[in-house]
């Protein structure tokens, strides 16, 4: 249960103000179909994070649990400052509207978020629990959370986050697990 509260908060708060819900806003007001836009964004999530769950659960076999304490705590405070950038969204990740809502959104999202920091956090998360299933339903969970919102409510919404509090808030929480693992806090899991 841990790994599913733990990726869900740190992905829905990491996600605010990234480009794949930047993204959502633009697919929303270019098509004004949230039904497929959403479920777009569910299969995209879905495939990517299974993805970068499994390559973070291969990465834990190969890897011996000293060195992996320092390579996940070093890569969640390296998230922490990732974090603190903002996004902007490349404008070829827009420009697929000739095949659909659905397709459009499912090809946009997966695009954009390989190599996002909400994939390479999906990575690390399943590398530090052992538990893919979880990391994978908890990290589709935070980026429904956070893209949900901004297909309904779009603008509405995004003018009234502080985008610079909520960044502040994920990197706080990815420095803390960070810390917490350089310290030893994953000692009953094996590292």
């Amino acid at each position: 249960m841990e790994a599913f509260v733990i990726s869900t908060g740190i992905v829905a708060l990491a996600e605010i103000g990234d480009k794949t819900q930047l993204l959502a806003f633009l697919l929303a007001a270019r098509f004004r179909k949230p039904v497929p836009i959403v479920l777009g964004i569910l299969v995209a999530t879905l495939a990517n994070h299974a993805f970068a769950a499994a390559l973070g659960a291969w990465i834990n076999t190969l890897i011996g649990p000293e060195v992996m304490r320092w390579v996940l705590g070093i890569s969640f405070i390296a998230m922490a400052g990732w974090t603190l950038i903002p996004d902007k969204l490349d404008e070829e990740e827009s420009s697929l509207g000739k095949y659909g809502v659905f397709a459009t959104t499912l090809v946009a999202f997966f695009i954009a978020e390989m190599g996002d920091k909400t994939q390479i956090a999906t990575v690390a998360l399943a590398a530090r629990y052992d538990a893919v299933i979880a990391v994978v339903a908890g990290t589709t969970v935070g980026m429904m959370i956070a893209n949900v919102p901004a297909v309904y409510f779009g603008e509405r919404i995004a003018n009234k986050i502080s985008l610079k509090l909520v960044h502040g808030i994920a990197a706080a929480l990815f420095l803390a697990l960070g810390v917490a693992t350089l310290l030893g806090a994953g000692k009953s899991l094996g590292f």
